[in-house]
């Protein structure tokens, strides 16, 4: 069923701004953006008044909603969110800001590892949030920055989900979302969780690189846990984001480049280009700055959970096809071998 509606989209006040973050929703992913007297959720394929079209259907509830539905889980986040401001009171990170002609993207560093971010219209002087995990973080850089918060985009991962306002049609796969110039588009990417959204921005209007906003998808070295997804659902997804212009920046969801790293390395031996990604990664958080972005292409050079196609990582795993095994099972058993090993690595 398609139904239409009439959408606003004035400025934020930063108190109405504010009264957004703190909000709840059920953890679907969408975008939220402002309608006249209230907030609401919908699927945008424009703004300033005109008419916008959005299909509505059910996702399947997923299996990790103890934490992402409950208030038990709520109370766990609480708990995180506390503990985490505590011993990084300015962050885990130093924010490392890219800037093209006429948008700003800002990472915003938040809890123990993760990452929102804030991209910014630096000629309308208007800015959307990504995964708000910590809405205090988040709300302070919208007020450092000067900016007005237009739109809200969910990746559906977990912590945020219990952030927004309330819930209304999911974003379909490769759905454009406009906001201004912000040109961004949705796609469908389950494996960590069923309903797993990243957002890819235009960077067309702004003369620079397309953006991709992987959530737990993708990280620099790494992917995510395979939560309620299975890896035949993990390896279609990771390979839409490997589809990507070479130079389209990954901005992910968690500072695990390190960690990804150094386990990449026991894995491709002989790679002079992850390790001088290697020694870049240790500077940077010698000094605790950010490692992000980085890129598709660079990525495809050396992070593993890319790279279940190449001969070098089966031998490294001592993998090869079963008879009559066909290409795409293959791969995907290479990657369910390849996160096992990074699950018991991070366990030690």
């Amino acid at each position: 069923m398609i139904q239409e509606e009439q959408v606003q989209s004035p400025a934020l006040r930063t108190e109405e701004s504010h009264a957004l973050l703190q909000a709840g929703t059920d953890g679907r992913p969408a975008v939220w953006q402002k309608k006249t007297w209230g907030l609401q959720w919908a699927t945008i394929g424009g703004v300033g008044g005109r008419r916008v079209s959005r299909q509505c259907f059910s996702p399947p509830l997923p299996r990790y909603s103890l934490y992402a539905r409950t208030r038990l889980g709520y109370l766990f986040y609480r708990r995180q969110v506390k503990k985490a401001r505590e011993r990084y009171p300015h962050g885990h990170s130093i924010p490392q800001p890219v800037t093209f002609s006429g948008v700003k993207i800002l990472p915003i560093p938040v809890l123990s590892n993760n990452y929102s971010y804030l991209v910014i219209d630096t000629c309308a002087n208007t800015a959307v949030v990504i995964d708000p995990s910590d809405p205090l973080a988040v709300q302070a850089a919208i007020e450092q920055e000067g900016v007005r918060l237009e739109a809200i985009l969910s990746g559906g991962r977990g912590l945020e989900r219990t952030l927004l306002s309330s819930p209304g049609s999911p974003l379909l796969d490769e759905e454009t979302v406009s906001v201004g110039q912000l040109c961004f588009k949705a796609l469908f990417t389950p494996g960590h969780t069923v309903g797993h959204m990243v957002y890819v921005l235009d960077g067309q209007p702004f003369q620079g690189p397309a953006c991709l906003f992987s959530g737990d998808l993708l990280f620099l070295s790494g992917c995510g846990r395979i939560f309620e997804g299975t890896p035949e659902t993990m390896l279609t997804s990771l390979d839409k984001a490997a589809k990507l212009v070479e130079d389209t920046l990954l901005w992910p969801g968690h500072e695990y480049a390190l960690e990804c790293l150094k386990f990449a390395s026991l894995l491709d031996l002989e790679n002079p280009v992850l390790e001088q990604k290697l020694r870049w990664v240790e500077q940077q958080r010698l000094e605790k700055k950010s490692t992000c972005p980085s890129t598709i292409g660079e990525e495809k050079e050396y992070n593993p959970f890319l790279r279940t196609h190449c001969r070098e990582l089966h031998r490294a795993l001592g993998m090869q096809p079963l008879s009559g095994e066909d290409w795409a099972s293959f791969r995907a058993r290479v990657l369910k071998e390849v996160r096992r090993r990074k699950d018991l690595y991070k366990a030690n």
